[in-house]
């Protein structure tokens, strides 16, 4: 007979609750700080903790890039990331990006190149975008197209969307 205590997979307080761990985050320049359980899911943190609804929920594997942000400035999934993980870190969310009334470089390219069509790829494709412009500035198509085989958008094509990162990356090179 096996004596080993059960596998638990948070830890309990010993009632019956999990516990709960510190969280500080900056989140879209603003300084966060919760009690969150360990494994609450970064995008779960953002959408329902935070009301940050333009991080999507596709698939929860990692593979349709809905959910993607940036974490310290690089592209991340929140479906995969705990938000515990998150610890100390700077994320940025689409939300960052610009509002409807006032639209950054990104959003107007996507707008004007028809990069979006029922839009829900499209937060995930603005922060993956967003960090081509600033790591890769001088990637051509074929660069962006694999930069951004990562995200999947089941309306464009991608044309529209790889357009709109090549016009904002150009000229983003050019002012360097």
């Amino acid at each position: 007979m096996n004596s080993e205590p059960a596998l638990q997979l948070s830890p309990s307080t010993g009632d019956g609750q999990t516990e709960l761990h510190d969280l500080w985050v900056i989140v879209n320049g603003e300084v966060i700080e919760r009690r969150v359980e360990p494994r609450l899911l970064l995008s779960d943190f953002l959408r329902h903790t935070l009301g940050l609804t333009g991080t999507h929920v596709g698939c929860e594997h990692g593979v349709c890039g809905a959910c993607t942000i940036l974490v310290d400035g690089v592209s991340m999934r929140a479906c995969l990331m705990l938000a515990v993980q998150a610890n100390g870190l700077s994320i940025q969310t689409v939300e960052a990006l610009g509002s409807p009334d006032q639209l950054n470089p990104l959003q107007q390219a996507f707008r004007e190149c028809h990069g979006l069509q029922c839009g829900f790829c499209t937060p995930g494709m603005l922060m993956t975008a967003s960090e081509i412009v600033e790591r890769y500035p001088n990637a051509d198509e074929a660069q962006i197209r694999d930069l951004l085989s990562g995200n999947l958008c089941r309306c464009t094509g991608y044309q529209g969307i790889v357009q709109a990162v090549m016009a904002c990356a150009k000229p983003h090179s050019e002012s360097k």
